[in-house]
């Protein structure tokens, strides 16, 4: 009965910290507007990647250690503030796009490319190293096995990918995109704005947020 009762707390909380709009979900939506459902996806990927990093390294107490470390943990924030900040300045200089062939409109990114925009956007926001701190430190006991807090870790992770594989998937739909490609420019400078926010915040960021 622990053992359920642990996963469907982590499953609850999970999802709904995933499904609420951050950094993740901006780095997806632009990734699938900007270039493809491919790259939406693969976006996905490393985001979900990224998340079972931070949840493996915060179950063996790595987490542990960020968190009360002054130092390391504003190196961090700032690096995962300044990756950001960079993305949002390039999606501000976003142009219009001319309504001709979706196809043509599409900008060109490798697999490998869009991966590392999620896993890196991911792996660089300390905010998410203190969720998963704060998730399986009330969860997860001396005695927990080890296969339960796998479990725990690779529930929240796969939510992940799961959950922007499917907006990357909703947002690339070609009547969704032809429906957008008007304001396409606009959304990016949006999706930018809400990085370069998300960014600063994430600067200003205190340990006991």
């Amino acid at each position: 009965m622990a053992l359920l009762s642990g996963w469907l707390t982590v499953f609850v909380v999970g999802l709904v910290a995933v499904v609420i709009p951050g950094p993740d979900f901006a780095l997806t939506l632009r990734s699938s507007l900007t270039y493809s459902r491919r790259a939406g996806v693969y976006t996905a990927v490393g985001i979900g990647l990224g998340n079972a990093i931070h949840a493996t390294y915060c179950l063996v107490g790595i987490g542990a250690l960020i968190s009360q470390s002054i130092l390391l943990f504003n190196g961090l924030k700032l690096l995962g503030a300044g990756y950001l900040i960079y993305l949002g300045l390039k999606s501000l200089r976003a142009k219009p796009v001319k309504a001709v062939s979706l196809q043509n409109n599409q900008r060109i990114v490798s697999a490998f490319a869009a991966f590392r925009l999620g896993l890196f956007g991911n792996l660089l926001n300390p905010k998410a190293t203190l969720f998963f701190l704060a998730l399986f430190t009330q969860i997860v006991q001396p005695e927990t096995p080890l296969a339960a807090q796998a479990l725990y870790g690779g529930t929240v992770a796969l939510q992940s990918l799961v959950w922007f594989a499917l907006l990357a998937l909703l947002i690339s739909q070609r009547w969704v995109k032809q429906l957008l490609v008007n304001v396409s420019h606009w959304l990016e400078r949006v999706t930018g704005a809400l990085l370069i926010v998300l960014g600063l915040r994430l600067a200003v960021t205190k340990l006991n947020d």
